[in-house]
């Protein structure tokens, strides 16, 4: 069977294989904001992301979290279980910052007093509007237990990482994940985790070092996402 493109996302393609429950995930140089609305270009960016998304799934797998990942296939490209995705964004944060920020009038920056977990209903032709548990079972996108499952995961994440960041210099202040269901019915994380998805501030200095440096003009993006990886290495003894 000829490997098949079956989609093409904002930083990643989605490839067939000869496997029929395994996809090949390619991550391109390619950064959006504004929900693909602005678009630019990046050489090394995609080895870079997918660095930094393979070492946290390798490590939220050795601490037991169940995930899509199978395995490295080059700097730019994955093996990966296919997954029946759910349609949502689950969204922790840490600190005020971000459309969070903005919608309550709020400065960035304050530690908040517990993790505040938002849902979103994932659509870029809808601007992913936030989506409640009600509506979420209504609407016949998730059930009750579904929706347990994806935030007990999403706390453990949070539990595992936020001191992993700390370790390397880095302040876990926001992050989304998505969720998928294996042809057995597992419920596991999927998607990827990197400053695409995540917000990191350094912990001396505040600076951003994820994809607002890129929203907001204040620094290149792939030597930020380097320096990320570079991190990461470090905590994890990882080190070239």
């Amino acid at each position: 069977m000829m490997e098949k493109l079956l989609y093409t996302g904002k930083a990643k393609q989605m490839w067939q294989t000869d496997d029929p429950e395994v996809l090949r995930v390619v991550y391109m140089d390619q950064a959006t904001a504004l929900n693909g609305k602005k678009k630019d270009h990046f050489a090394g960016k995609g080895a870079a992301a997918k660095g930094i998304s393979d070492l946290v799934f390798n490590y939220l797998i050795e601490h037991g979290i169940a995930t899509h990942f199978i395995k490295q296939l080059s700097p730019t490209e994955d093996l990966v279980k296919k997954c029946q995705m759910f349609p949502l964004e689950f969204v922790t944060r840490n600190v005020i910052a971000g459309h969070f920020a903005s919608r309550y009038g709020l400065k960035e920056g304050k530690v908040l007093a517990e993790p505040v977990e938002e849902t979103f209903y994932k659509s870029d032709e809808l601007d992913d509007p936030f989506i409640n548990e009600s509506a979420t079972i209504a609407l016949g996108i998730a059930s009750h237990a579904d929706l347990e499952k994806m935030w007990s995961f999403c706390r453990e994440v949070n539990a595992l990482l936020k001191p992993l960041f700390e370790k390397a210099g880095m302040q876990l202040v926001d992050f989304k994940l998505e969720f998928g269901r294996l042809a057995d019915g597992q419920i596991v994380l999927a998607d990827e985790f990197s400053p695409d998805n995540c917000r990191l501030w350094d912990l001396k200095t505040d600076q951003h070092l994820d994809k607002d440096v890129y929203r907001r003009k204040l620094a290149d993006l792939t030597k930020t996402y380097d320096e990320v990886l570079d991190r990461l290495k470090g905590a994890l003894g990882k080190e070239n």
